[in-house]
Order: C-alpha cells, then sequence, then structure tokens
C-alpha cells in the first residue's frame, strides 16, 4: 500500500454503466461529498444487437469527471486534496481498438444477443463443461467471448487483423484506462477478465488452451492485476477543455481500482467474509455471495466468479445473473405507456389487493439464472377480461423478487447453509413495494446503504485502501455499519408465498 500525505482526504470513483456514467467524490469516512451524472445512449436492434459507441463511452466518462469537478469545486474542496481513482464498470460491454488507441468495432454491450447461433454450435460441440471447469462459467452470449467470436465471424478484415496480432481487447475498464494514460497502460482486473469467458478461474491467468481452441491466440490481452493495484496515472490535462473553469491539479491522478460494477457493490455493501451476500437491481440484476478463498463449483445453475480482490486476498463468490429487472418496468412504460414515470409503479401495485393470477415472465433477453433459458421469449400469463394495467404493472414488479427467490435458493443449496445477510441495492430499491415484497419472500432481514451509489462506493473503497485512504477491511465494516439500514420481514404475509408457488409453476410449465 502506497504512503499518503495527511491532506490527501479523498477518492474519486468513475461508475461506468450502461445508461449512464456517475462520478462520486468519497472523503476519508465512506461519505459522497460530490457527484456528477451523465446519461450514455445506446443502441437496440431488432436482431437482438446491442451496441454503444466506444468513444462516446469515454467522452461520457470525462463529462462526468468534470461535473463531479465542478460540484467538488464549488462546495470549497480542492481537486489537489483527491488521493487516488477507482473505476467500477458494465461488466461484458468489450471494445476492439488498435495500437493508437482507435476504436474498431463499436462497444458491444453486455445484454447483445448476437452469439446465440454461436453458443448453440459450440455446445453441440461439447465444450461446455470444459469452459465451465477452467472459467466457472457457462458458454452463453451474456459473456464477452462468444461475442467477440461472432465479430470475427463476420468480419473478415476484422480476423485478419487479429491473426496478425494488431487487435486490442479489453472490457470498459480496460478501454477506459488506455484512453485516460494515451495508452501507457493495459491493464484490467481479474473480475473483468473473468467475465470475458477466457480467464481461468483457478490460475488467475489467461487460458492458454481457450485462446486456442477459439483461434485467439494472436489477440492482444491485457495484464490482470487484483481489484485494487497500481493500474496508472491519469493526466488531468486530458479534462482540461471541461474543466478549464479552475485550476488544474498538480500532479496525475493515480488509478488505484478497477472492478466490474456488480463485484464492487458486493465490496460496497460490506460482502467481506463467505455466506454475505448482495443483490444489485438495475437494469438487469445481479445477486453475489461470497464464498471465501475458494471458488465453488455450483450444481443448481449457479456462476462461479471473482468477488474482489486486493494484492493480499482474492475472495472467490457465486452469482445468479437475471437479464430483465428495471429493463422490464422500462417496456412498460416506453413501449406499453402504462405510466409516465416510474415512481408511479408503487402506487399502481398497490393499488390492487394481489396479482389476480397474472405473471409476467420477463424473458425479453432470455432468462437467466438458475434456469439460463436463453432462447425463451417473454410473456405475460393468466390474463382475463379482468386484467387491468394495475395487474400488468404488479405482475413486472413481482417478477424481480421471484427471479431473486430462484436465485437464492439455488446458493443456499450449493453452499448447504442460508445466508447470514443478504444487502440490496439499486435504483429500484427506491420503490418500496418491490423492496418489502423482497424481504417478505426471502423472510430474511435485508440491509440497505444509506448511500445507494454501492458500486462507486466499492471502487473508492478499494482505491483507498491502496492509497492510504482507509487503513483495512476492518475499518470499512464499521463504516459500513454506521451508515447501513436493516428491513425487517413480515412473516404473517401469505401472498408472497402464494404468489411464488403460482411463479415457479408458470416457469416449469411454459415451453421455450
Amino acid at each position: 500500500m502506497s504512503e499518503s500525505p495527511s491532506f490527501l482526504k479523498f477518492v474519486l470513483a468513475i461508475d461506468q454503466g450502461t445508461s449512464s456514467t456517475k462520478t462520486i467524490i468519497f472523503d476519508n469516512e465512506g461519505n459522497a461529498v460530490a457527484k456528477g451524472h451523465v446519461d450514455l445512449h445506446t443502441n437496440y436492434f431488432d436482431n437482438g444487437l446491442v451496441e454503444q459507441d466506444a468513444e462516446d463511452i469515454y467522452e461520457n466518462v470525462i463529462d462526468s469527471v468534470s461535473v463531479c469537478l465542478i460540484d467538488f469545486k464549488n462546495k470549497g474542496h480542492d481537486v489537489n486534496d483527491i488521493a487516488s481513482c477507482g473505476i467500477s464498470n458494465q461488466r461484458e460491454t468489450f471494445v476492439l481498438w488498435d495500437k493508437s488507441g482507435v476504436a474498431l468495432t463499436p462497444a458491444v454491450v453486455w445484454a447483445c444477443k448476437r452469439s446465440t447461433g454461436i453458443c448453440k454450435k459450440l455446445i453441440e460441440k461439447g465444450q461446455n463443461d470444459f469452459i465451465n471447469t477452467r472459467t466457472g462459467l457457462i458458454i452463453d452470449p451474456y459473456f464477452s467471448a462468444t461475442k467477440l467470436l461472432w465479430l470475427l465471424e463476420n468480419d473478415v478484415s476484422l480476423k485478419e487483423k487479429v491473426e496478425k496480432g494488431e487487435v486490442y481487447f479489453g472490457t470498459i475498464d480496460c478501454w477506459l484506462l488506455f484512453k485516460m494514460t494515451n495508452g501507457k497502460s493495459y491493464k484490467t482486473d481479474y473480475t473483468n477478465a473473468h467475465r470475458t469467458l477466457l480467464f481461468n478461474i483457478h490460475t488467475l491467468s489467461w487460458d492458454q488452451e481457450i485462446l486456442k481452441l477459439w483461434g485467439l491466440e494472436k489477440l492482444n490481452l491485457p495484464e490482470v492485476c487484483p481489484s485494487s493495484s497500481e493500474f496508472g496515472v491519469w493526466n488531468w490535462e486530458l479534462i482540461a477543455n471541461e474543466y478549464s473553469k479552475f485550476r488544474i491539479p498538480n500532479s496525475p491522478l493515480p488509478i488505484h481500482a478497477m472492478i466490474g460494477d456488480s463485484h464492487a457493490a458486493a465490496f460496497g455493501e460490506g460482502c467481506f467474509e463467505a455466506g454475505t451476500a448482495k443483490v444489485t437491481l438495475g437494469t438487469g440484476s445481479s445477486i453475489m455471495m461470497n464464498t471465501g478463498s475458494k471458488p465453488v463449483n455450483s450444481k443448481h445453475g449457479m456462476l462461479s466468479t471473482i468477488c474482489w480482490s486486493t494484492e493480499n486476498r482474492v475472495d472467490f463468490a457465486l452469482e445468479g445473473a437475471i437479464v430483465s429487472c428495471g429493463s422490464t418496468i422500462e417496456w412498460l412504460k416506453n413501449s406499453l405507456n402504462l405510466f409516465e414515470d416510474v415512481t408511479e409503479t408503487e402506487k399502481m401495485a398497490t393499488e390492487i389487493p394481489d396479482n389476480a393470477g397474472v405473471y409476467l415472465i420477463p424473458s425479453f433477453s432470455g432468462l437467466g439464472a438458475p434456469h439460463w433459458q436463453m432462447n425463451r421469449k417473454a410473456s405475460i400469463e393468466g390474463m382475463t377480461f379482468g386484467t387491468t394495467k394495475n395487474h400488468i404493472v404488479r405482475a413486472a414488479l413481482e417478477s424481480i423478487p421471484y427471479q431473486i427467490k430462484d436465485v437464492v435458493t439455488a446458493m443456499e443449496n450449493d453452499m448447504n447453509t442460508p445466508l447470514k445477510f443478504i444487502s440490496v441495492n439499486g435504483g429500484l430499491t427506491k420503490n418500496q413495494f418491490v423492496l418489502q415484497f423482497l424481504v417478505d419472500l426471502l423472510g430474511i432481514e435485508l440491509k440497505k446503504q444509506q448511500n445507494p451509489d454501492v458500486s462507486a462506493l466499492g471502487a473508492a473503497y478499494l482505491s483507498g485502501l491502496q492509497s492510504g485512504i482507509y487503513d483495512n477491511i476492518e475499518q470499512l465494516k464499521k463504516l459500513n455499519q454506521s451508515k447501513t439500514q436493516k428491513i425487517l420481514p413480515n412473516h404473517s404475509n401469505e401472498i408472497v408465498k402464494i404468489g411464488y408457488e403460482g411463479w415457479k409453476t408458470k416457469i416449469q410449465s411454459i415451453q421455450i
């Protein structure tokens, strides 16, 4: 851990997500003191392709950081007191670029389904067990490498560049680092590398046999480091134009953490030991449970992944990825026009006593863990002439806790033990109907951070550990305890139990 002068009290965290970039500056008590938020455009195509402009992502980050720094300065702080930077990012999304840092393709987003056919072929060749043994994951369009193979199959010139060793591959953290350091740093962390389907979870290195199997030996891959490491330095002059109102800091800013957003949320929520878990309620959902110092091989549809890491410690996790949560609610708003603002959904759901047998199966991009039915289409089941838009909205909201319950049950079966605690975060936790329904359905105490931006907080914590703003994990535990709200279940709520039994029947009975 590097030494830090006593006046350096702040950490800058960049949380680059699918729909926006948030930049938050945290103090040495874990409090957010300044924020910047800028929306990011995503292109959704009818054929299942989902893309973003790679340069737009970088510019979006610069804009977000600039807004945050202006807020920070306006509140009377000195930017020279910022010790380091941490980055959390949307996972599985990747970019291909050349040596000069020019993107060769759009950023292929995690939700993109272009590689469904390729995955089917690879599975038919009997490769799934081999990949699962090496990576802890499964062959699925969700992960980066299968979409990379699609690009190479459909672009001859790109494939030729790869074979000549001219193509650089990286997840969004790596792309941003490369741009922020003018190409001097080409690195990623264990969590992001792992989600590519090319990283060996046991050796913590790029798997050469997988690369050879898929013809990717000549692809340039970044150096892989623990999440809390010295990744490089960011020359502040790169944002001079946006930040021209104020004096640029005296020295470059060290980048001391990079981590996938769901993993960052687990760290920010305090999942520091085996049996602790978090649920992120965003566009999709990630349920992640810390399994300790060794990966656990799931027999119930979970993924083995790397939870987080420092230079002297690596914690693993089980994860259940839910594809559609907040995106389901956005679909009701934007495509069906059932309401004008998502805040209306809570009232709509509570205006009826129950779902009246109506279920929304939100498999718009397939059904994720623990079912992994990625060719399944979304459906609304159980409607009658008495069904109203309130029933449809409530069914959509209920589908979120139901999917989480599926995953939590599978995790407990894999670990052969109940969870110690589970924390919730993400934009949908503002919806009290969803939150209380989830609490009652799981039947265990939930914890919710007062700070809703836990991915950014996790990145800040990891960066601050490296730069000396935070002493150790024990200090972080104490900081979290002082900022956590406890939510207790209503064990007498029979509606959630009856509703979940109906959900399981619908999931099992509908054919793909």
